[in-house]
């Protein structure tokens, strides 16, 4: 899996962690998942991504 992939399936599984989170432990928990949901909508803008970085630096190839 590349950089791409890895960043979709970490985003999702956090957002539904967090979803769940909040309806089964504290409503708090929704901050996580708009903090994901915010992150996203800037990197459509800027392209900019903190995790892509972390996985890149880790060996995670770009491309295939």
């Amino acid at each position: 899996m590349v950089i791409n992939d890895w960043i979709h399936v970490i985003a999702g599984m956090f957002i539904l962690i967090t979803l769940a989170l909040g309806t089964w432990m504290h409503p708090y928990w929704y901050f996580g998942t708009a903090f994901v949901g915010a992150n996203l909508f800037q990197f459509g803008f800027s392209k900019f991504c903190p995790l892509g970085i972390i996985l890149k630096k880790l060996g995670v190839p770009e491309s295939r």
